[in-house]
């Protein structure tokens, strides 16, 4: 089994928990919480930061005492865009399952002088990305360049089948700015229909990494360093979760000089 693909733990409650730790890495966390109507969860944010994504269904979500009511709207992640939730460093966060919900909580070191607010769709537009069965559907949650945190990177991608994503490759493995940004990577991937499968490889130039994977619904890939390409299988939509961080908020990525060519206008 590849030590770069976990597979859910359980079916329902905490299925997935990724810490720097487990994945052995310094910056980024992932967490997926599935939970019924009535159903609660939470935690401090203690020295980290947090971006609680409404994967699918809706939730009464409150961040510090402050009650922010019940958000969401969509009951699969591949109708519409997201409600999320920004929770600073040193906050306590609640959250109250009003239908069933897939809630993601995405990590990653915070700082000083942020506060908790509610990301609504629409916040950052759906852009269209690439061209012919590269086209995919970018919605970005929290971007480098909204200021609104310390560390994290949250964005969510729609593949239709039969198409590629993060593709031509690229990677951001260096701290080599302006050049290329050193982010670590989590891929929280669903399919639709929900049988379906997707392959993710994840490799370097050298090949001292270089692994294929068959990911389904429900699944986590972690991206240490190297390239990362997804490709969804025809008949089978793809949706990923993208959680980034490292030493400084910025995405700068390089592309794989082989395929440099592919690059113009995808």
């Amino acid at each position: 089994m590849s030590k770069l693909l976990v597979k859910p733990k359980t079916q329902s409650g905490l299925m997935q928990e990724i810490t720097p730790e487990s994945a052995g890495w310094t910056y980024v966390g992932f967490a997926l919480n599935r939970l019924k109507p009535g159903e609660t969860t939470g935690g401090e944010a203690g020295a980290k930061e947090f971006c609680l994504v409404l994967v699918s269904g809706k939730a009464k979500i409150s961040v510090d005492g402050e009650d922010f009511g019940e958000l969401g709207e969509r009951m699969t992640p591949f109708e519409g865009q997201p409600y999320a939730v920004y929770v600073p460093k040193g906050s306590k966060w609640h959250a109250e399952a009003t239908t069933d919900l897939d809630l993601a909580i995405c990590s990653a070191p915070g700082g000083e002088g942020f506060k908790a607010k509610v990301i609504r769709p629409g916040t950052h537009p759906q852009t269209t990305r690439g061209k012919g069965t590269n086209t995919r559907y970018v919605t970005n949650i929290m971007p480098e360049d909204d200021g609104s945190a310390q560390s994290l990177l949250v964005v969510e991608v729609i593949t239709p089948g039969g198409h590629t994503s993060s593709y031509p490759p690229h990677k951001h493995d260096q701290d080599n700015l302006p050049a290329e940004s050193y982010l670590e990577e989590t891929y929280y991937h669903r399919l639709n229909p929900p049988q379906g499968f997707a392959m993710q490889r994840v490799y370097t130039d050298d090949r001292s990494l270089d692994e294929t994977m068959a990911v389904e619904d429900g699944d986590v890939t972690l991206v240490p360093k190297g390239y990362h390409p997804v490709a969804a299988v025809h008949g089978y939509d793809s949706y990923y979760l993208n959680v980034m961080a490292g030493p400084k908020r910025v995405w700068k990525f390089h592309n794989a000089k082989e395929h440099e060519w592919l690059f113009t206008g995808v």
